[in-house]
C-alpha cells in the first residue's frame, strides 16, 4: 500500500505536479496498444514522473524500501501489456525526459533520453546528414526507452538491423537505485560482460534506462520505391527469397496478403484488382540514381520471372509516399475489420517465411477465423493479424488455439516468439517452449540478481 507518508516523499522528489493519484489520472496509466481488457486492477496506485536521472534513482530507492511494484512507461505503444501495471505499484512515466543530450558528429554518436520519440531522433540526425535506421511502425510516437527496452525493428531491418545493432551504451537505475554505466563510444569493448545488450530488450524488468549513446551512419544519398503486385503468395514470397539471394538487399522489404491489401483499399478507397494476392513494397537505396536504377532493373527481372502482375516504380519523392502509405496505413485498416484484432508478432528464417504464410493461411482456414498476413519479409518477421469477435459463443476459445498453432509453426521452423513487440504479458504461457525449462531459469536467476524483490515491471516475460 502506498501510504500517504509514501506520497510525500515521491512529491519532495519530483514536484505535487508530478506525482497523479486521482481514479481518472491512474485509469489513463493502465492500458497500452495491445488488445489487453481494461480492468480496474491493472490502475497503478501512483503515477510518477520524474525529469532527470537523479529523480528517478530517488524515486527507485523510496520504492525498493516499500517494496512497490514499479512499471516504467514510455509513449505506450507496445503490442505486450509491457507498460500495463497488472500489480498496480507505480507507473514511472519517463515522457518528460525529453532531451537530445549530445551529438557527436565526428564519432557518428547521439545520447538521448528515453522520453524522446523516435521520429524526432531520425530527424535530427537527417538535418545533419547522419541516418539512424531503427523505423518501427509506430516510430512519429514511440519513444527511445521503449524502443530499446523492446529491442524494436522496423521496415528498414532487412539491411540495416534492429535498434540493438546501434545501442552503444546505457544509463540504468537499478531497482534499488544504483545507477550504472554500460558500454560507451568505443567501438570495440569485451571489459566484463555486454550489460548493454542484456538490459536492451529486457522489458523493464531489470532496470530503468534514463539515456542511451546511439551510433549512427552516414545518410543514403539515394532512395527509391517500387510496388510490386503478384496473383499468387507463393511468387511474392519467392521473389523476396529470389532478391535477397542474387545478393539485393534492399533497404525495406514488405508483404501484404489479399486481407490486407483489400483492408487497406476500403481505408482508403483505392481501387485494388481482386485477382491480385499479395503485394511487396520495396525501398532501394545507395550512392545515386544510377545505383537505384540498377537495382530496381534486377529486381523487376526476377519479378517478371515469377509472374509478376504489376511493377510500379516511383518517378518521384511524392510517388514513393503513395506507395508507402499503403504499408504504414495497413495496421489500422486491418484493424478495423472486427471488433478485436490480435496483432501477433514472430520470426522465422527467411526461407521458411513462404511455408510459414502457407501454414497461417491453413490455421485460419481450420479454425473458420480471418487471418490477415503482412510484416517484414525480407527478415523474416511476420505479423498475423488474428480478427475476431470475442462476444460470439465460442469465438475465444477458437482464437486462443489458432494463436497457439500460430506460435507453435513459428517454433518449429527454428523461428522464435517475437522479431520485435517483446514478450510482455500476452506471451508468457510460450516462452518455456522457446527456450526450454533450463533456459528460463538462467534468465530469471538474472531477474533475482538485478532484481531481488522483484518490483521491476512484475508478471511480464514469465
Amino acid at each position: 500500500m502506498i501510504t500517504e507518508a509514501i506520497k510525500s516523499k515521491l512529491r519532495a522528489v519530483v514536484g505535487d505536479e508530478n506525482v497523479l493519484d486521482t481514479n481518472l489520472d491512474r485509469f489513463g496509466y493502465s492500458y497500452d496498444s495491445s488488445f489487453i481488457p481494461l480492468l480496474p486492477a491493472n490502475n497503478p496506485d501512483i503515477v510518477v514522473r520524474p525529469l532527470t536521472t537523479d529523480e528517478v534513482s530517488k524515486v527507485m530507492v523510496i520504492a525498493n524500501a516499500h517494496a512497490i511494484p514499479v512499471t516504467a512507461r514510455g509513449a505506450a505503444s507496445g503490442r505486450t501489456g509491457g507498460s500495463i501495471p497488472v500489480r498496480g505499484g507505480m507507473s514511472l512515466a519517463l515522457d518528460r525526459m525529453t532531451r537530445i543530450i549530445e551529438f557527436d558528429e565526428r564519432n557518428m554518436m547521439v545520447t538521448v533520453e528515453p522520453g524522446v520519440r523516435t521520429i524526432d531522433l531520425y530527424n535530427h540526425c537527417a538535418a545533419k546528414g547522419l541516418f539512424y535506421p531503427p523505423d518501427p511502425a509506430s516510430w512519429k510516437f514511440s519513444t527511445m526507452g521503449g524502443n530499446v527496452a523492446e529491442n524494436a525493428g522496423g521496415m528498414r531491418a532487412v539491411k540495416y538491423g534492429v535498434t540493438n545493432n546501434y545501442v552503444m551504451g546505457l544509463e540504468v537505475v537499478l531497482a534499488d537505485g544504483r545507477v550504472i554505466n554500460t558500454g560507451g563510444k568505443a567501438i570495440k569493448n569485451v571489459t566484463g560482460y555486454n550489460l548493454t545488450q542484456l538490459f536492451t530488450g529486457s522489458e523493464g524488468t531489470l532496470g530503468i534506462i534514463t539515456k542511451m549513446t546511439l551510433r549512427l551512419i552516414s545518410m543514403p544519398k539515394a532512395r527509391n520505391t517500387l510496388q510490386l503486385m503478384f496473383p499468387s503468395l507463393d511468387d511474392a514470397c519467392a521473389t523476396i527469397h529470389a532478391m535477397l539471394q542474387a545478393g539485393i538487399v534492399p533497404a525495406a522489404a514488405e508483404l501484404m496478403d489479399k486481407m490486407s491489401l483489400q483492408a487497406v483499399a476500403r481505408h482508403r478507397k483505392l481501387d485494388i484488382d481482386q485477382a491480385i494476392e499479395a503485394c511487396v513494397v520495396i525501398e532501394i537505396d545507395g550512392e545515386d540514381t544510377a545505383a537505384l536504377d540498377k537495382q530496381a532493373e534486377a529486381i523487376e527481372k526476377i519479378a517478371r520471372s515469377l509472374r509478376v502482375a504489376e511493377v510500379r516504380i516511383a518517378a518521384d519523392a511524392k510517388e514513393a509516399e503513395d506507395i508507402w502509405a499503403i504499408r504504414r496505413g495497413l495496421s489500422s485498416a486491418v484493424g478495423a475489420m472486427a471488433p478485436t484484432r490480435l496483432g501477433e508478432d514472430i520470426s522465422v528464417p527467411r526461407d521458411a517465411f513462404p511455408e510459414v504464410v502457407r501454414r497461417i493461411k491453413k490455421i485460419s482456414e481450420t479454425h473458420g477465423i480471418p487471418i490477415a498476413v503482412y510484416g517484414h519479409a525480407g527478415d523474416g518477421n511476420l505479423h498475423p493479424s488474428v480478427l475476431c469477435d470475442l462476444a460470439k459463443p465460442g469465438e475465444e476459445e477458437r482464437v486462443h488455439k489458432a494463436v497457439d498453432e500460430i506460435f507453435a509453426v513459428a517454433l518449429e521452423v527454428g523461428g522464435t516468439l517475437s522479431g520485435e513487440h517483446g514478450i510482455g504479458m500476452t506471451k508468457r504461457k510460450y516462452i518455456a517452449s522457446a527456450l526450454g525449462e533450463d533456459g528460463v531459469e538462467v534468465l530469471k536467476a538474472i531477474k533475482l540478481a538485478l532484481d531481488p524483490k522483484g518490483i521491476l515491471n512484475p508478471d511480464k516475460v514469465w
